[in-house]
């Protein structure tokens, strides 16, 4: 009789556990949800991050804040949300370092293939390959033919090197198959200020950092690195129409949670910020810095991560390129 009742009582105790664990996740969240950005507050990640909290902590009913994490290339961030509580509390925004980082330092603190899960990506701003104002090179054929007639007589600029601009020129420079000398920077303002500057000619600039400078005229624009022409550069070429092809690249952030996360609270947090980006207000906004929405689910966000560490990891690799 004993042992019947023990039994008895633990398969009611066990029971009692299944509504309880349906209705934490229809409970979250519960309290703040705390967005880990993995680069400097200013930055387009905090851009963007800080433009979608506030949304989506009306969507899902508690606050949202962030809290900046920058260093490693993204990595001292990612690194604390790939041991975070796989709980939804702890969100991370990252950069396209996410997409570098696992081909270009072979010894990551996380495995990024298995640490994450993609919830959505924020932004995509197209790269732009630009010039000092005088620099003789007036379009991408003139570069070029620059390049290839005394081979490391141009030099280029970068924010540092394993950055996506500096990949993104690596890249530029396979395709055209031509040589120039990388002069990195720490940062991409110092780069970007010496470029306008004349110190160095030419530079990959982020659409949403370098626009105001090239409608300034303070850089020249010789064509961008989209698959199709930018809406705030219409009269700006692709690398495609300029005699480059499959030199596509971009700076984008995106939005995981750790793996292990349920299904239902990651839908919870990708439908927040579906509705977040679908406002006019933030779409509006993103457009005025030269970036562009995602279209597609998280399906087309897995597929996009993919083929950009795909795509970044034969760049390190034909360049045999090495982190300082």
């Amino acid at each position: 009789m004993f042992h019947r009742t023990k039994i008895h009582t633990l398969a009611l105790v066990a029971l009692s556990t299944l509504p309880m664990a349906g209705f934490a996740e229809d409970a979250w969240p519960a309290r703040t949800i705390t967005l880990i950005v993995s680069y400097p507050a200013g930055g387009a990640a905090d851009m963007l991050a800080r433009l979608v909290a506030p949304r989506m902590a009306a969507t899902l009913g508690q606050s949202v804040v962030i809290e900046n994490k920058p260093g490693g290339a993204g990595q001292i961030g990612a690194a604390h949300v790939a041991r975070s509580k796989p709980d939804g509390y702890t969100v991370l925004v990252d950069g396209g370092g996410y997409a570098i980082n696992p081909v270009l330092f072979p010894k990551l603190p996380y495995d990024t293939a298995k640490a994450f899960t993609p919830i959505g990506i924020l932004g995509v701003f197209p790269l732009v390959l630009v010039t000092s104002p005088d620099f003789g090179a007036k379009s991408v054929t003139e570069l070029v033919t620059m390049s290839k007639a005394a081979p490391g007589s141009v030099s280029y600029a970068s924010p540092g090197t394993g950055s996506t601009q500096h990949l993104a020129t690596e890249q530029f420079l396979q395709q055209a198959k031509i040589k120039m000398v990388h002069v990195p920077y720490k940062g991409g303002s110092p780069a970007m200020a010496d470029v306008m500057g004349g110190h160095v000619p030419v530079y990959v600039a982020n659409i949403g950092s370098g626009l105001s400078s090239i409608q300034a005229g303070k850089l020249r624009p010789l064509a961008t690195m989209a698959a199709k022409r930018s809406p705030s550069l219409p009269d700006v070429p692709t690398l495609a129409e300029a005699g480059v092809p499959n030199a596509e690249a971009y700076e984008w952030n995106g939005m995981f949670v750790p793996s292990g996360v349920t299904p239902a609270i990651t839908n919870k947090l990708a439908d927040a910020l579906k509705q977040a980006l679908d406002a006019p207000e933030v779409k509006a906004k993103i457009a005025s810095v030269g970036g562009e929405s995602f279209a597609g689910g998280r399906a087309e966000v897995a597929g996009f991560i993919k083929q950009q560490t795909e795509r970044m990891g034969k760049v390190v690799r034909a360049g045999n390129i090495r982190p300082e």
